[in-house]
């Protein structure tokens, strides 16, 4: 667990969050939509900073980009949780999860420095 970045301090020990469109405002010991971050004690934090769920190297022909070198290959690192809440997600038990199990987070413990290494 890690202090969040992208949020602001609000009166009450609410916090508001910035990382994503929903712009959460999350009172004390609450979640936000995303349930990956957390407000403890008027400040937000991240219960997924170096922890993974995913890892994979594909050619970069796999992923949802347009005009990348033909061939090349991309890494692709995954955490649990998600802002979208999609009828039909490939990744439901691990994008809902968070918001399901309410701060119980699965996943490798991988810091920045080691997914950089990988990569």
């Amino acid at each position: 667990m890690k202090e969040a970045m992208l949020y602001e301090k609000l009166s009450d020990n609410r916090v508001k969050c910035n990382l994503c469109n929903h712009r959460c405002t999350i009172k004390d010991e609450n979640y936000g939509i995303c349930g990956v971050r957390q407000n403890i004690d008027g400040s937000l934090f991240s219960l997924v900073y170096d922890r993974i769920v995913a890892s994979h190297i594909d050619p970069i022909e796999k992923k949802p980009l347009f005009q990348f070198y033909p061939g090349s290959r991309a890494y692709s690192i995954a955490t649990v949780g998600c802002n979208f809440i999609c009828k039909h997600c490939q990744n439901f038990d691990i994008s809902q999860s968070p918001r399901e199990k309410k701060g119980y987070i699965v996943g490798e413990k991988m810091g920045p420095e080691e997914i950089v290494k990988e990569a």
